[in-house]
């Protein structure tokens, strides 16, 4: 998991790392590196960055917030990693006014694409960013994850809208602008020259989960950690997800 000391933040995010940490560890073995070249793209205040970098692996940064950066040196500083992590002020659209094109073996792109203007371009942006079979970690927000959960709470137009909307939104007051499906998401990373070789559900159960349950009930969490990793890769299960990820080589 992402911070060993917020269990609750492990939810989110322990799907999601263990399949990047064994890319990570394949992307070493297969380039005979000691440490890696990892670019974060949104990657904000470390979530993942800092973690990465405890793996002994260097890690850049890309987040448009000065606030956020801030957030990063000081969680850097605090792990003990500072020396391999580096801030930088940009956005997707932007990224090689500020990084190296093709200067990276891997690139993580977590929730991005939802809030750019293009996302193809943001898509072919991450990939450009990558070396000859680097690795690719995309992570967006999941339509059907949107519908079950306005569905759920009794809003049934709202995830009629949403099941409707080119862009996957509930409504008016819905605070992402763009969802996407597995299809869609896999068809970007293919055309910008990605080979997919897994694509998982994030957060299947978790958001629909009574808090005060994973609290108080012991054992709890555990449980439905080990429940959200066995639904990952269903297809079944991936389609009714909050979050998709998916995780590709670039072609040689």
């Amino acid at each position: 998991m992402s911070d060993p000391q917020r269990p609750r933040a492990s939810l989110r995010t322990a799907v999601v790392w263990d399949v990047l940490e064994d890319a990570l560890d394949r992307r070493v073995k297969a380039t005979g590196k000691d440490s890696l070249d990892v670019l974060d793209t949104g990657g904000g205040s470390g979530n993942f960055a800092v973690p990465v970098a405890r793996l002994g692996h260097r890690v850049t940064v890309v987040d448009p917030s000065p606030n956020a950066l801030f957030a990063l040196e000081r969680r850097a500083a605090e792990a003990g990693v500072a020396e391999r992590v580096q801030g930088v002020q940009g956005d997707i659209h932007g990224l090689f006014d500020v990084v190296e094109r093709g200067g990276y073996d891997a690139v993580l792109c977590h929730g991005v694409l939802e809030y750019v203007d293009d996302p193809a371009e943001g898509v072919r942006n991450a990939v450009a960013a990558l070396r000859p079979s680097g690795a690719l970690s995309l992570l967006a927000a999941g339509l059907g994850g949107a519908v079950l959960a306005r569905a759920l709470a009794g809003h049934f137009s709202e995830a009629r809208r949403a099941l409707t909307d080119p862009d996957g939104r509930w409504g008016e007051g819905d605070p992402v602008p763009r969802r996407f499906t597995a299809e869609q998401l896999t068809e970007a990373v293919e055309a910008a020259g990605v080979e997919v070789g897994a694509v998982h559900g994030v957060r299947v159960f978790a958001d629909l989960v009574p808090g005060v349950l994973v609290d108080t009930e012991p054992g709890a969490l555990d449980a439905l950690l080990q429940l959200e990793a066995a639904a990952a890769e269903l297809p079944a299960f991936r389609s009714v997800a909050t979050q998709l990820h998916v995780l590709g080589e670039k072609r040689g």
